[in-house]
């Protein structure tokens, strides 16, 4: 046991729940956040895909959503949490407003990532004919993907953090277990656990990243 007060089967259910809320989340995140990060780089300004009245409209909502901190967002949209998962407490209900956290977090990160992509290499595929799928695809995300590696890695990270902040209204995971057995109850060795749980998890997610990042850059 770790605690008198808490089981090993407890901490691991919480482990468990804290990388389901991250995985799905993640997984919808990146479906919703990759595509809206690629956009807000083709549409601007000088993009292979300009369209400046796109680009006005999704770079504030990006940006209005991205500055609401996620315990706030957590509570604003319980009813738009309801109606998706009948739901507003436990691991279900706590990966809807993970997924709108995070979503334009990585569409911020993807972009971030993009523009670091030499813009010679978009011309010279440009001058050889490439259409602007192509120039996208065969082009753009090729050159950019050890640094999207890093992204989605600081996303994941990003995540296990925002689930430890669900725990305060009942979210389920890890965060939930330092909440409720942790600091309600004034238990000092499940608060520590709990700590070393999430230290272990992003040190092992961030030296992966770097890892794949790393072989990826040689090639």
């Amino acid at each position: 046991m770790f605690s008198t007060t808490i089981t090993n089967e407890q901490f691991l259910k919480a482990i468990i729940e804290t990388i389901q809320m991250v995985g799905v989340s993640l997984f919808v995140g990146s479906l919703l956040g990759i595509p809206l990060g690629i956009l807000l780089v083709i549409t601007r300004s000088g993009g292979v895909l300009e369209n400046k009245a796109l680009y006005t409209i999704l770079n504030p909502v990006i940006n209005i959503v991205r500055s609401l901190p996620f315990i706030i967002l957590l509570v604003a949209i319980i009813p738009f949490t309801r109606l998706i998962v009948h739901t507003s407490i436990g691991t279900s209900a706590a990966i809807v407003p993970l997924i709108i956290y995070i979503a334009p977090y990585i569409a911020r990160l993807v972009e971030t990532s993009l523009l670091e992509v030499n813009p010679g290499i978009l011309e010279a595929a440009e001058a050889m004919g490439a259409t602007p799928l192509q120039v996208i695809w065969y082009f753009l995300l090729p050159e950019a993907v050890s640094s999207l590696i890093l992204s989605l890695t600081t996303a994941t990270i990003g995540l296990i953090g925002a689930t430890a902040m669900a725990g305060t209204v009942g979210g389920g995971g890890v965060g939930d277990l330092a909440i409720v057995y942790g600091y309600q109850r004034f238990d000092t060795v499940v608060v520590v656990a709990t700590v070393l749980i999430l230290v272990i998890l992003v040190q092992g997610i961030q030296s992966l990243g770097n890892m794949l990042s790393r072989k990826i850059r040689r090639y």
